[in-house]
């Protein structure tokens, strides 16, 4: 795809990697970009800078998100480009099922339904105006893992597998559908975990370096997008020996959470 003289959705905009797309949406020549976030003074200030329309939506809310497709299509005449970018982490420290029934159902909802309620509202729309492409932002944690919060991997791996789906069901149909897969990005989620973590293993990207990987993942039409390009390796040498994968994972758990590691 294209960015010139589109028009673009972007939620979870108001900072990190949705605050960059934004602007590289707009360096790019979008026509029209349509700003989303819970955060409405944050989300305002973005919307400014790229010369575009500033939304307050809360991606837990399909009637929202519905809304925000429909004024999108009302406005413009028309969705290019929809990418369903927020997302939350939380941890559980106390082991794979520590993480509170509450804490589970709300990365749920945001990491996982949000994408579902934008391609309920999204696709039809792009299907009768002839084509159209999702970016759904995931993580290296749904291709291999997030150790320290299961609902986060558990919740990514969910997002790549819906990604599929939309691919598969609706690629005929002119549906693009890509998947962004990043490790460790400076964001404020990030910053709010005091740093990238184990994650961060080969590096933390500024945001406006991701930008690069999506522009050119999408000028290809590449299903998946890499910004760390260590995860295909990562990925193939899991599928390759999954035991010895698990393996390498408890001693990279070990190494960063264990004081005195033993290996």
């Amino acid at each position: 795809m294209d960015i010139k003289d589109k028009v673009i959705v972007v939620t979870g905009a108001a900072s990190g990697i949705g605050a960059a797309l934004c602007r590289r949406f707009h360096q790019e020549g979008a026509a029209h970009i349509v700003a989303a976030d819970i955060n409405e003074e944050g989300v305002s200030r973005v919307a400014a800078e790229v010369k575009g329309l500033a939304r307050r939506i809360d991606v837990r809310s399909e009637a929202d998100v519905a809304e925000l497709v429909r004024e999108t299509g009302s406005i413009y005449g028309r969705l290019d480009l929809y990418c369903s970018n927020a997302g939350i982490f939380v941890l559980d420290p106390g082991g794979a099922a520590s993480a509170s029934n509450a804490d589970w159902q709300r990365t749920w909802e945001i990491n996982v339904m949000a994408h579902v309620y934008a391609a309920r509202a999204a696709v039809p729309v792009m299907v009768k105006q002839g084509g159209g492409h999702f970016l759904i932002t995931a993580s290296a944690a749904g291709l291999l893992s997030q150790i320290g919060s299961a609902p986060y991997s558990v919740t990514k791996h969910a997002a790549v597998a819906f990604a599929e789906s939309l691919a598969i069901t609706h690629g005929d149909e002119g549906i693009g559908v890509s998947v962004m897969c990043p490790q460790a990005v400076r964001t404020g989620m990030t910053d709010s975990l005091g740093g990238p973590g184990v994650a961060g293993l080969d590096g933390m990207l500024e945001p406006d370096i991701l930008t690069d990987s999506v522009i050119s993942g999408l000028a290809e039409g590449s299903f998946l997008i890499l910004p760390h390009p260590e995860v295909a390796t990562y990925l193939s040498r899991k599928v390759d020996n999954y035991d010895r994968w698990l393996h390498g994972m408890r001693r990279l758990r070990k190494k960063y959470t264990d004081p005195n590691p033993t290996e």
